[in-house]
């Protein structure tokens, strides 16, 4: 099969194109306690217009706004009788450096197509598909006849999401650099491979296509650290086997991974977190502390946890100055690592043996292409794809049905997966993300890619949780992904999270792991939040949940389901059937653990509808042992080497959520293994 057929295989690809098209997603028919109806502007079918498409406007003036990411999106067309003439753009409350940036493309891109059904912008997919939308609104307005973007077959291209790699001629190259390991991309991956290849004694350059690196995840998984060995000698529950962690990753993916590559993390993830403990500490501004905990041991669930997480602390929790960042900063200009920021990959660099030897970038602030040679490898550390429309729809469709965008998340757009594919890389054959229960949606909206809503943090503890029919559908505790999967089975992919005004006790008694933990573990490490805080946020502020409309409060349970828009009578029934599931302390349903059956029966009841956060995409291409990008035949791509979301074999599926900090532990390991690999040439 020719690498610009890939999608997920002939299968999804046939999906792609056909059923789960972006207009079959935007346009599903919600039932009455669903959504409440919108109507259109005018009569007919809706149209996608082109340049060709014939439409004619009432000269003039029209304004419209659509909601991005972080603001309403305003957009003002003016048109002839039959052209658009000028586009006045306003994303400036989009995130800044992203959907803030993109209105003289967006512009551009719009008048020269005279359309509004355009490509939008890599990384800034919300805030593009809002100005196209306000785009459609305005067209609509100016010719009487209802315009849509994208149209039947808006996802029929997904399919095609690869391309091919751009020609870029020589005489177009204006700048030659030379390094010996060249990290592409800098985060979670890029910071710890170029820290280390640099402490062992190689030239490094980092190019970053952002103005500023991004930052690390605050848990960092690792087995057998001295701070996990130590907490184990209070308690030994602690202690994890390695063959237990390694067939539990394989189950989790579905034997869907590599396990030879499972075992590279879970024998050398305890250097990693040792040697970024002694160097954090060593600057007196940080401790790290091992996240203690696995839950209820006397009441234990269906799945079981593992105490992997690492989590860095400020010692000085008021120094706002003060971040991982600028740490790490601090130790690679002392080492001597240089930098290529505004900058971003175009494509990888072959010699005739097919062996990496560099990259083509190009400078975002004058678009000039620079090459860079690295004599001793490349280390590719560029994210996953998802903000990468296409590709999001061609190879996880569910995955887009399920999220709820919000201002939190990855920016990155699968331009590295892509650089590694046109070289020859091998993709893995399914797909897999990293998603929490932690996005909400108003009461007359559900899940959907198209959907904006507010990050909620609460949303992973497991209180009841209904579907929008007002029935309880599964077990709520579990691994995040688990919730998020049953709700995909239910009605428009979207659910009810319901609590009392015993929250803080119930969370307390909840006794969870890892990142969604709003209490100090069992060995005295703080949490990622605390509950105080998080509820005070959700509930007090003005700017909270309550206060703009996701979170919903009464005092009968009658009026909370009148309030979600769900069925009062199957509402009221599920919560009195649970509550007397939760007087026996059995739950007969669906096996839920005794401590975590917690009643709804004290006033005032809350309820918010719930949905996807979609963090990342974890599937990419494959790599061996080495973090050596590898071809279908499994022979490694000579100079070319991955790690984190953009390199595969690892997780498939669901995200073993359990194991606390595995994806950025897996991230920061293999950093370090291929970079202690490529200095050592």
């Amino acid at each position: 099969m020719e690498k610009g057929q890939i999608s997920r295989r002939t299968f999804i690809k046939g999906i792609a194109a056909g059923a789960v098209s972006v207009a079959a997603l935007g346009g599903i028919q919600i039932g009455e306690y669903a959504l409440k109806e919108k109507a259109g502007k005018s009569g007919g079918a809706p149209v996608a217009p082109t340049a060709s498409s014939g439409l004619t406007f009432t000269p003039g003036e029209y304004t419209a706004t659509a909601k991005g990411i972080d603001s309403d999106v305003t957009v003002t067309c003016t048109f002839d009788e039959t052209t658009m003439t000028d586009l006045v753009i306003d994303v400036s409350g989009e995130t800044a450096g992203i959907g803030a940036d993109i209105g003289d493309e967006m512009r551009e891109r719009i008048l020269s197509n005279q359309s509004c059904d355009v490509d939008g912008i890599s990384g800034a997919t919300v805030t593009s598909d809002a100005v196209k939308a306000a785009v459609a609104d305005c067209m609509s307005q100016a010719s009487g006849t209802t315009v849509t973007v994208g149209g039947a077959d808006a996802g029929a291209g997904a399919s095609d999401w690869l391309g091919t790699a751009p020609e870029i001629a020589d005489a177009d190259i204006t700048e030659t650099l030379d390094t010996e390991v060249l990290v592409v991309g800098c985060g979670t991956g890029g910071w710890i491979a170029a820290m280390t290849a640099a402490e062992e004694g190689a030239k490094v350059l980092v190019v970053e296509k952002r103005e500023t690196p991004t930052g690390v995840r605050e848990d960092i998984g690792a087995i057998g650290s001295k701070l996990q060995l130590e907490s184990e000698k209070q308690f030994p529950e602690f202690a994890i086997d390695k063959m237990e962690a390694l067939q539990e990753i394989v189950r989790y993916g579905s034997g869907y991974v590599d396990s030879d590559l499972i075992k590279v993390w879970i024998n050398e993830s305890a250097e990693l977190v040792d040697w970024l403990t002694d160097y954090l500490t060593g600057t007196g501004k940080w401790i790290m502390s091992h996240e203690g905990g696995i839950g209820n041991t006397e009441d234990p669930g269906r799945d079981k946890a593992f105490a992997t997480g690492h989590s860095p602390h400020k010692v000085d929790p008021s120094d706002s100055e003060l971040s991982l960042n600028v740490t790490f900063q601090e130790h690679c200009d002392e080492l001597g690592v240089e930098w290529k920021l505004s900058t971003a990959l175009v494509r990888l660099v072959q010699d005739d043996s097919g062996k990496v030897t560099g990259i083509i970038a190009q400078d975002q602030n004058d678009d000039h292409y620079i090459k860079i040679n690295a004599s001793k490898g490349v280390i590719m550390c560029t994210g996953g794809y998802a903000t990468n429309s296409d590709m999001m729809m061609a190879l996880q469709p569910m995955t887009m049905e399920m999220k709820i965008n919000v201002p939190i998340g990855s920016t990155c757009d699968g331009s590295g997966i892509k650089a590694m594919m046109w070289a020859g890389a091998e993709m893995d054959p399914t797909h897999a993300s990293m998603m929490f229960n932690r996005a909400s949606c108003l009461p007359t909206e559900t899940a959907g890619y198209q959907t904006n809503g507010k990050w909620y943090w609460f949303g992973e503890q497991p209180f009841l949780k209904v579907n929008l029919n007002g029935k309880r559908f599964c077990n709520e505790s579990g691994p995040y992904e688990f919730m998020l999967h049953s709700m995909y089975m239910q009605p428009y992919h979207t659910y009810c999270d319901i609590f009392d005004s015993n929250a803080k006790q119930y969370a307390e008694q909840f006794d969870e792991v890892g990142c969604c933990r709003l209490f100090p573990f069992p060995n005295g490490a703080e949490s990622n939040m605390g509950f105080d805080y998080v509820w005070d946020q959700m509930v007090n502020s003005e700017e909270g949940h309550l206060a703009q409309g996701y979170l919903q409060q009464a005092d009968t349970l009658e009026e909370l389901a009148e309030k979600l828009n769900i069925p009062a009578d199957e509402f009221v029934a599920t919560v009195e059937r649970y509550n007397e599931l939760c007087a026996k302390g059995i739950d007969e349903d669906y096996g839920k653990e005794k401590h975590r059956l917690t009643p709804v029966d004290k006033a005032p009841f809350y309820g918010i509808r719930t949905g996807a956060w979609h963090l990342t995409t974890l599937n990419g291409c494959r790599i061996n042992t080495d973090m050596q990008v590898i071809k279908e035949d499994g022979t490694p791509i000579e100079g070319l080497y991955a790690t984190g979301d953009c390199s595969g074999g690892f997780f498939a599926t669901t995200y073993p959520n359990l194991f606390t900090g595995l994806a950025c532990g897996r991230t920061m390991t293999f950093a370090r293994h291929a970079a202690k690999l490529l200095a050592a040439k």
